[in-house]
């Protein structure tokens, strides 16, 4: 009896090797399909992937080892079914995470955000942003720093989101309209020696708010789903879009494609930063809604929360309402024109747009259709998007790349 159990151990264990090897490529693949929700189970991580049951398995196993990934063997059957459950895939609650940071007109934010987009841990936010890039920066990477010291939690990069356009391939914020900063602020390489001098493991990226933000909806949000997205959004100051094609961004041939805020929507209209006139930027965000509803901007609260809060506790006042069908015609406007040339299957808002859509999503569906080529046949969906602090998840996901690419190579 041991003379035979012996090399059918070996043999076994062999076998074992034998579908890890060959599942090792599928590593990265079956992590992204757990990590966006697609594949909630180890039979439809199976399917999804083309594989055999058993690689699968494998698969799920070692994701599991380094931590990444749960595997719930013994799930619960749902009422009404029959057989045995697949084993349930979540992402590891207690794993590794990445440290984000945003930075807007209005101040900045740290946090750690885990695989599934989640935010594990915030800082508390700063309400005034320095003239000097790296004085902000190292003051949100060390306000990251300190959520990993308390938390212990691994870290496997660090990601920046700026409202401005990043151009590549030096991560240069070509537009900082609405920061202090100087154009052309090398705000990457700035990231990247705050982040080294933290401590803070793992590479370090930046991209664009919006860029992120429709990243992050797309993997996690309104997105989900979509193969052609865009989105568009007002952040704190101005408007901002981004487009995903098949899950991944567009961002051109240098990192600034899809500057929406300087479509002109409104010729007659307000100057705008970029020397143009009646710009998406200053027709369409907070400050032209609360000039345009005759209020005066206060200081005590981000000129965003003074513009939301105006349309969702004052819109009955006939002023007010006036000037939300003011800004929705001029995005209506602007959108149908996007729509035009894109033809994405989703659109998805965010910032004021958001309210704006709820306040009257009739009015604006109406103006985009009326406004463009293929509203008639159909439409386009237009949708809110559904992610709190979107864009610093979607700087998570910069740091989360390198991981769902090739998660041993990452981690080791």
């Amino acid at each position: 009896m041991s003379g035979k159990a012996e090399p059918r151990a070996a043999g076994e264990r062999t076998t074992t090797r034998a579908r890890l090897e060959r599942g090792r490529g599928a590593l990265g693949p079956a992590l992204e399909l757990v990590h966006t929700g697609r594949a909630p189970t180890r039979a439809v991580l199976t399917a999804e992937l083309g594989v055999t049951r058993a690689t699968a398995g494998a698969v799920a196993a070692e994701l599991e080892a380094l931590g990444l990934i749960r595997v719930d063997a013994r799930p619960a059957a749902a009422a009404g079914s029959q057989g045995r459950p697949s084993h349930r895939l979540d992402v590891a609650e207690e794993g590794p995470v990445a440290l984000a940071a945003q930075v807007h007109a209005d101040g900045f934010r740290a946090a750690l955000v885990g695989l599934g987009g989640r935010i594990v841990a915030t800082a508390p936010g700063c309400e005034t942003v320095d003239a000097d890039p790296a004085k902000v920066l190292g003051s949100v990477v060390e306000a990251g720093a300190e959520l990993l010291r308390t938390t212990g939690r691994r870290c496997v990069g660090a990601g920046l989101a700026v409202p401005s356009a990043v151009a590549e391939p030096d991560g240069l914020a070509l537009n900082p309209l609405h920061l202090a900063w100087p154009v052309g602020a090398p705000v990457r390489r700035l990231f990247e020696e705050c982040v080294r001098a933290a401590g803070i493991p793992g590479p370090a990226f930046a991209g664009n708010d919006v860029n992120l933000a429709a990243l992050a909806e797309h993997r996690h949000g309104a997105g989900r789903g979509a193969r052609d997205l865009l989105c568009v959004a007002t952040g704190h100051r101005g408007v901002g879009g981004a487009l995903v094609l098949d899950g991944r961004l567009h961002t051109g041939s240098a990192g600034l494609a899809l500057e929406v805020g300087h479509l002109t929507v409104n010729p007659e209209g307000r100057p705008c930063h970029c020397g143009g006139r009646g710009c998406l930027d200053v027709e369409a965000d907070p400050l032209a809604l609360l000039v345009e509803a005759g209020r005066a901007p206060g200081p005590e609260v981000s000129l965003l929360q003074q513009a939301d809060d105006l349309v969702r506790t004052q819109y009955e006042d006939i002023a007010v309402r006036r000037a939300v069908e003011a800004l929705i015609d001029r995005l209506g406007l602007g959108l149908a024109g996007l729509v035009n040339i894109l033809n994405p299957d989703r659109i998805i808002l965010g910032g004021l747009h958001r309210t704006l859509l709820d306040a009257d999503p009739s009015r604006l569906r109406a103006v985009v259709a009326d406004r463009s080529l293929w509203g008639q046949s159909g439409g386009v969906p237009i949708l809110p998007c559904t992610l709190d602090h979107n864009s610093l998840v979607g700087a998570a996901e910069l740091a989360w790349q390198p991981v769902l690419d090739d998660p041993l190579a990452a981690l080791r």
